[in-house]
């Protein structure tokens, strides 16, 4: 049986836009908190988001390198990429988005699980899949016309040891690396 833990809850009393923008909305909510008094909570929307880690049959990564405008640096990362709308179903995106940045299409696309991005102030669902049965079909990716990316392949074992040493900052790639990694060794066994 379930504890319940619904006298953690809060209460929406009312709210206000402050700022919608191409990637988030941001508003302002005044809540009833559990011991009646009232809070004030700031939250950024966002339609979600899909990764994929691509595996090959012999282990490799297909992982992607892109500048990050907030933390001004490359960073390594899975491929990942926004929702069109909160309703399209995330596999959708995901076999999109893997198309559009890698070139390739898969067979396989194994749900790893959701992830919150930042639970205390941002509703961002990224859905994580692991991707298997890679092949191309035209051997070329199809970017947006604001998205710059490099595609490169990388172990996995390599990239395990790179999350574990502090070399990927990228909370999803981390992750997906790890659950992947997991899930991967538990098929062998």
């Amino acid at each position: 049986m379930e504890k319940d833990y619904s006298y953690l809850n809060e209460e929406r009393i009312d709210g206000v836009d402050i700022f919608d923008g191409k990637v988030v909305h941001l508003i302002r909510d005044s809540v009833r908190l559990p011991n009646g008094n009232v809070g004030i909570r700031e939250v950024i929307r966002h339609v979600g988001a899909v990764c994929m880690i691509p595996v090959f049959e012999n282990g490799d990564v297909l992982i992607e390198r892109q500048f990050r405008y907030p933390h001004a640096k490359v960073l390594l990362e899975i491929p990942a990429g926004k929702l069109d709308s909160k309703g399209e179903d995330p596999l959708d995106a995901a076999k999109r988005e893997l198309f559009e940045e890698t070139g390739y299409v898969a067979d396989s696309f194994t749900l790893l699980g959701e992830l919150y991005t930042t639970p205390a102030f941002v509703d961002e669902v990224i859905w994580m899949y692991l991707v298997e049965g890679l092949h191309t079909v035209d051997d070329k990716q199809h970017l947006d016309e604001d998205e710059f990316l490099t595609v490169e392949r990388i172990p996995l074992d390599t990239l395990c040891e790179m999350v574990m040493r502090g070399e990927i900052p990228d909370a999803k790639t981390q992750v997906a690396v790890l659950k992947a990694k997991r899930l991967m060794d538990e098929r062998k066994k």
